[in-house]
């Protein structure tokens, strides 16, 4: 695995234009609510576990694995707040897809602006690297 300096330092490549990155800022994490909060619509039939508690304890093993606490720490508190949340949200299914719609569109909108296809076509682990990126940008990380 590589570390997460070097997948940073590669995101960040795709992601100069002014614009492109605050569309990223937003649109990064209203994609991670929003598949987590479709995914939370599917029960597993194991007590109360859902699809989305599956998900988010693979994306929290694969932060792991950089071995940075305050990655593990922030990404932690994001999964467990989004999880609380989604009991807030009448049509949940309904609204995790317009939300995830409409913040792809920007997200491809922002690279059409930058001029660079997103990072994921090369390497998949950039899905899971994005939201990294943005808690660097809030200088979380």
């Amino acid at each position: 695995m590589r570390t997460l300096n070097s997948y940073l330092a590669e995101y960040a490549e795709s992601h100069r234009s002014p614009l492109n990155v605050r569309l990223h800022t937003i649109c990064v994490p209203l994609i991670t609510w929003s598949l987590l909060g479709f995914l939370h619509t599917f029960e597993l039939g194991v007590g109360t576990l859902r699809v989305s508690h599956v998900f988010a304890l693979f994306a929290l093993g694969y932060y792991a694995a950089f071995r940075n606490l305050r990655v593990l720490l922030w990404m932690s508190l994001a999964s467990i707040g989004m999880l609380l949340s989604f009991e807030l949200i009448p049509e949940l299914r309904v609204v995790s897809i317009v939300v995830f719609t409409l913040a792809w569109i920007g997200q491809f909108y922002g690279h059409k602006v930058e001029g660079k296809k997103p990072s994921f076509f090369k390497d998949l682990a950039f899905l899971l690297i994005g939201p990294l990126w943005v808690l660097q940008k809030l200088k979380l990380i």
